[in-house]
């Protein structure tokens, strides 16, 4: 077996690592797809199963089902790079897409509507509208001043004495709109004093350690 390819699969799948047994659905890949260009970018093994054992795949059709996913199913249309590896004669196909800062990608959800895709751990999730709202801003921000009002100092010490805070949280300390304190708690992502972070349990938005 290929080191390379060995070294791949002894990782197990992560946020920037997949594993395809085969496609039957070039959506269902867009996402994948999409998923690790809004992330850090990462790789497709198409031809392993998700327990690390390699299948093999009629790398022809394989391969097309991909550049149609890239093409129709992303918007705008991803750029991958591809490479054939042959794994104790079955082949493999090594699918690299790099993470793209500057563009936000879609792909159509099971429902087909086009939603945002982002890469947690070795999961596809559909992004949050705050979650978009923070990555257009950060993606296409411009020069911000940022002076300080109450409102500001309110949440500056909320962040230094709890470390991290809801919009909800920053509404009733602050006494503002929803609309003011996700205003505001963008800007500070904008300029890396906070970053928003997605769990089971909700978002919240996280002092960075400058």
């Amino acid at each position: 077996m290929s080191k390379h390819i060995a070294e791949l699969i002894r990782q197990g799948e992560h946020q920037r690592l997949d594993f395809k047994h085969s496609i039957s659905d070039s959506k269902k890949i867009a996402r994948s797809l999409v998923a690790f260009a809004n992330t850090s970018g990462g790789t497709l093994l198409i031809g392993v199963k998700d327990n690390g054992n390699v299948a093999g795949i009629n790398s022809d059709e394989e391969y097309y089902m991909v550049e149609t996913a890239a093409h129709l199913h992303c918007k705008p249309e991803i750029k991958f790079e591809v490479a054939r590896w042959e794994v104790n004669g079955k082949v493999v196909l090594e699918i690299i897409v790099k993470e793209n800062p500057k563009v936000l990608y879609k792909a159509p959800d099971k429902n087909g509507e086009w939603k945002v895709f982002f890469r947690s751990n070795d999961e596809n999730l559909v992004a949050s509208p705050l979650q978009v709202k923070v990555w257009n801003a950060i993606r296409y921000r411009k020069p911000l001043r940022l002076k300080l009002s109450k409102h500001d100092k309110v949440l500056r010490n909320q962040l230094k004495e709890k470390g991290q805070i809801t919009v909800d949280q920053f509404c009733r300390i602050a006494f503002i709109s929803h609309r003011e304190a996700e205003e505001t708690l963008v800007n500070f992502a904008v300029l890396g004093i906070v970053k928003l972070v997605s769990s089971d349990e909700g978002e919240h938005f996280k002092l960075v350690n400058l």
